[in-house]
């Protein structure tokens, strides 16, 4: 059984000339080489933006890249058929396929319908205006493109909770739905913050419409089909109330041929909020650590400062390590991104190092990280940034040495604030290794890891440290590794 390796296959900036998908497919195989088998696709349908569109803005979930819609046939990625070649390409190679799903909202309506709202005070979304205001706003959606081919099913203003735009008059602002299909409110089991954080943006799908609830059920059933995925991973799930994603996950689970991978995003760096969470859903999703990191992207800027002892206290894969996805970055955290909280070059082999050679979590890679990145926005000052994200150096060498040796017990040296380390024992079929870390000088562990390791040659498979090691009769040896850097020892003989 291989380790678990997800890599996030896109970024916010990739380059939308319909190519992700082709590139996909042409990758697929030098990712099994280096040990990924999990890809998670970014949302493959048709956004209010079409063929600009990252995904997120949701027009149409039954188009894939199928129909003329919002100025385009093809989604920023490629069109349906490259999708699917790609999907196919990837499971042809032993790795399975993660789509993301975007249910939280939608945007990009064919027309107007007069409504009623309130307001609704942004910074406490508890606190609904009692005025009552006639107005219109673009809450229907026909698809005329696509004339009903999958789903024949119309949404319209019962369908939602809440708008951040209305007409005649024309405001913008955050605004209550009134209407008698989903009951005063916001939903409930959603996150607190801002007193109910039910409303994100764009039309806010109410789950507490039933008609809603199996429309969902329905396209998860057809996406499978259409594209035989392995998995899921669920967007904005903070936002959504747990007992609809309970449900749903458990619909999906029980109509898939084979047991998904699913994955959540809780944006939140309360570990507390996602043990919650896990609890409401009843274990059924894993979540990605978004404490575990912030905390590499904190102890990327401290430096020698940071207690490295102390990395993965309050973190969700130190609290709950079966639910937990770990990561070092996103398509949020990148630079310019609205949770923006990158990780510096230079400490990002130690982060890899940390999430893809111990036993707890399942490690995700974000593309660029392995295949480099340069784009350019505008930055919260109005002022445009130019930013590179280069290629972590020996990054395809770590994912390599998950598969090869990140085996057995795990055994933690984290006893110093600048220099930490780990063992992993081996097993019966795959040998192990000792992983040591500094972010000040030049570090070095004294580790007795037993008398079956006496007598044996150790080498740095990261070729970082040139010396070779051996351990005495007891399998004692003093481990070593450059500062501000990560070294990687394993038997030579395993080589």
């Amino acid at each position: 059984m291989k380790n678990p390796t997800l890599l996030q296959f896109f970024h916010w900036y990739y380059p939308g000339e319909g190519k992700l998908w082709a590139e996909v497919a042409e990758r697929a195989a030098t990712l099994n080489d280096i040990g990924i088998n999990m890809v998670w696709l970014p949302p493959a349908y048709k956004g209010s933006s079409g063929g600009y569109s990252v995904g997120y803005d949701v027009y149409d979930l039954f188009d894939l890249g199928e129909f003329d819609q919002k100025g385009s046939v093809a989604t920023r990625y490629g069109d349906k058929t490259q999708l699917q070649a790609a999907i196919k390409t990837l499971q042809e190679n032993k790795i399975a396929v993660l789509l993301d799903v975007v249910l939280n909202h939608k945007m990009g309506a064919d027309e107007k319908e007069r409504i009623q709202v309130n307001r609704v005070n942004e910074e406490n979304r508890n606190e609904i205006d009692a005025e009552v205001i006639e107005c219109e706003a673009w809450t229907r959606y026909t698809f005329p493109a696509r004339a009903g081919k999958y789903s024949q099913f119309i949404w319209d203003h019962k369908c939602f909770s809440g708008v951040d735009h209305i007409e005649n008059p024309d405001e913008d602002g955050i605004f209550k739905i009134i209407n008698d299909y989903t009951g005063e409110g916001w939903n409930e089991q959603v996150d607190d913050e801002l007193g109910n954080f039910d409303y994100l943006m764009g039309e806010n799908i109410d789950f507490r419409n039933h008609a809603v609830t199996e429309e969902l059920k329905y396209w998860a059933r057809w996406v499978m089909r259409e594209t035989g995925c392995n998995g899921f991973r669920l967007d904005a799930v903070k936002h959504i109330p747990a007992w609809f994603y309970k449900e749903w996950i458990e619909h999906v689970q029980e109509e898939a041929e084979q047991p998904l991978f699913i994955v959540a995003e809780y944006w939140s760096h309360e570990v507390d909020k996602l043990q919650d969470y896990i609890a409401q859903v009843d274990g059924k999703t894993m979540l990605f650590d978004a404490p575990l990191q912030m905390k590499f992207h904190q102890a990327s800027k401290q430096g020698r400062d940071y207690d490295m002892s102390q990395i993965f206290t309050d973190t969700l894969v130190a609290a709950d390590p079966f639910h937990a996805v770990t990561l070092v970055a996103n398509h949020d955290t990148q630079p310019l991104q609205s949770l923006e909280a990158p990780v510096e070059p230079w400490f990002k082999p130690l982060a890899y190092a940390l999430i893809l050679l111990r036993e707890n979590g399942v490690p995700s890679v974000f593309y660029p990280d392995l295949f480099g990145a340069s784009y350019d926005d505008e930055g919260g000052d109005g002022e445009i940034y130019h930013i590179d994200m280069p290629i972590v150096a020996q990054l395809d060498d770590l994912i390599h040495a998950r598969e090869r040796f990140a085996h057995g017990v795990q055994t933690l040296w984290f006893d110093h604030p600048n220099c930490i380390a780990f063992s992993r024992s081996g097993t019966d079929e795959f040998p192990g290794c000792v992983v040591v870390l500094s972010n000040g000088d030049e570090g070095e562990k004294t580790m007795t890891l037993g008398d079956n390791y006496g007598g044996k040659k150790w080498r740095d498979y990261l070729g970082n440290r040139e010396e070779t090691l051996t351990t005495d009769d007891n399998g004692c040896a003093t481990f070593t590794c450059n500062g501000g850097s990560v070294s990687v020892w394993v038997m030579e003989e395993a080589l």
